[in-house]
């Protein structure tokens, strides 16, 4: 990843969440967590607007990785006896109200952006919650969710290369994720006891995390200067001119869809997906060459099992 987990790292100053005391604000957290990995359905829309083999790959295993992540976050309820529940109006906001609209919006403001996000809050439970299974379960999810990050990261950087308008469109983007990230701080305070001590350093992790995600959004390219730094003025016209390119865009993409229903009907001029492009994909032209591995590589084979486990779907991390 662009940002070190010693760089996320915040200090809680030795507080602990018991799992009996604190039991209801554990539970509330575990619900906001579940239903982002609910979301890892969204992922089979960008599985199908993949633009190459070796991102289509990386989102096939993800899908599993986040659905693994949802027996998990079952499993804690579970130890802690609690239900699912609908999570917060916020949290809903950040993780399907702001589903990008094309593939670069995608991998900066969900998965660089906002999995960035969700991984600082990873962290923060591992460190404060005070139930060894629990902190387990947790730490078996992290280094899937940094890597999740850091494909994020790279393909953002891909994306917005020579691309000025395009980095201008997601970094104002991006600032309307930060406003809802500060959305949810303010939920917090009403929904928890801010007298506790280790939540009474949550609006202090809130805003670490801010200034974490704009070091990321820095490190990316997205910005030259941290976005507090900005003025006010400067933080509008940016959203405005990325929602005025998103509606340009997406009005360009509605005239052309009607002037071209003719030979779509007959099966032409469609948009283009791996099915048509594979042949000359770089992961197949290299697979035909002299010496290239014809199965999956041992990256691949390694993906399927967790941190130091078993392939998935054995063991106690399956179980969990």
């Amino acid at each position: 990843m662009l940002v070190t987990r010693e760089e996320m790292a915040f200090d809680f100053q030795g507080a602990k969440l018991d799992p009996v005391k604190d039991k209801d604000v554990i539970v509330w957290a575990v619900q906001q967590f579940l239903y982002g990995e609910i979301t890892g359905v969204q992922i089979g829309h960008w599985l199908y607007n993949a633009p190459d083999l070796e991102s289509a790959r990386f989102l096939a295993r993800q899908a599993v990785e986040e659905f693994q992540h949802v027996g998990n976050f079952l499993r804690i309820l579970e130890i802690l006896g609690a239900p699912p529940e609908k999570a917060a109006w916020s949290v809903r906001f950040l993780a399907t109200g702001l589903m990008g609209g094309d593939w670069a919006e995608h991998v900066a403001l969900e998965m660089a952006l906002g999995e960035g996000l969700v991984l600082q809050a990873f962290y923060a439970m591992i460190d404060t919650v005070d139930e060894p299974e629990i902190v387990a379960i947790l730490k078996r999810g992290v280094r899937q969710e940094e890597r999740h990050v850091d494909f994020g990261e790279q393909q953002t950087r891909k994306a917005i290369a020579g691309r000025p308008a395009l980095r201008r469109r997601l970094l104002g983007l991006a600032l309307v994720s930060l406003w809802g990230v500060s959305r949810l701080e303010a939920f917090m305070k009403k929904r928890l006891p801010m007298d506790h001590p280790a939540l009474r350093r949550l609006p202090d992790l809130v805003r670490h995390s801010v200034r974490i995600a704009e070091l990321r959004l820095m490190r990316i390219g997205l910005t030259a200067a941290p976005i507090s730094s900005m003025s006010t003025a400067r933080k509008l016209a940016l959203v405005a001119e990325a929602y005025a390119g998103k509606l340009a865009l997406g009005l360009a993409s509605w005239v052309l869809s009607v002037l071209l229903l003719p030979l779509r009907l007959l099966g032409l001029a469609g948009p283009k997906r791996l099915t048509d492009t594979y042949l000359s994909d770089p992961l197949v032209v290299r697979a035909g060459q002299p010496g290239a591995a014809t199965e999956d590589d041992a990256d691949d084979a390694g993906a399927q099992a967790g941190p130091g486990g078993p392939p998935a779907g054995h063991g106690a991390a399956a179980r969990a």
